[in-house]
């Protein structure tokens, strides 16, 4: 049976925001209007997913209640924050393997927030700051930066995947 897309309660509404909020920083709850709908898993009756007009902003992570992006929740995302937060930025070249869902190599970075930990979710962008893909960071700022070998960001959806 697909899973039904339904209006997220008051108190599910504001635990999508403040989880945006603490992932992504303040503002991040912008991203996530009153308009959404949600999934729920038919067996914990938790939410599973989050939706705005018909396309998925992002999917909850089960194991720590934190929040995978998708394409469309990376773009509200990288409209609410200026550049370089949430950000790792690539050398041009890169930008087609990108697109369709390549990892990111710390040889490719040429710009990151300074801010970003293992383990984030990340925005990938072109120097123009274009989204490529989204994705989960595997070292800190410094590191990427410094290293030059190595997968910098593990990408979950590119553009073009």
């Amino acid at each position: 049976m697909p899973l039904q897309l339904v209006k997220p309660r008051l108190h599910e509404l504001r635990r999508i925001r403040v989880v945006a909020n603490y992932q992504f920083g303040r503002s991040a709850s912008k991203a996530f209007l009153k308009t959404i709908l949600i999934t729920r898993s038919p067996n914990t009756h938790r939410i599973r997913h989050i939706y705005n007009e018909g396309e998925l902003l992002a999917t909850y992570r089960p194991k720590d209640g934190l929040l995978a992006l998708s394409i469309p929740g990376g773009q509200a995302l990288r409209s609410i924050f200026k550049p370089p937060r949430l950000r790792v930025e690539v050398v041009q070249g890169v930008e087609e393997f990108i697109e369709k869902g390549g990892n990111v190599f710390c040889k490719h970075v040429q710009d990151v927030d300074p801010e970003l930990r293992p383990a984030e979710e990340v925005l990938v962008v072109d120097g123009k700051d274009r989204l490529l893909a989204v994705g989960r960071s595997f070292f800190n700022a410094e590191e990427m930066l410094s290293f030059k070998i190595g997968v910098a960001v593990k990408v979950r959806h590119g553009i073009q995947s």
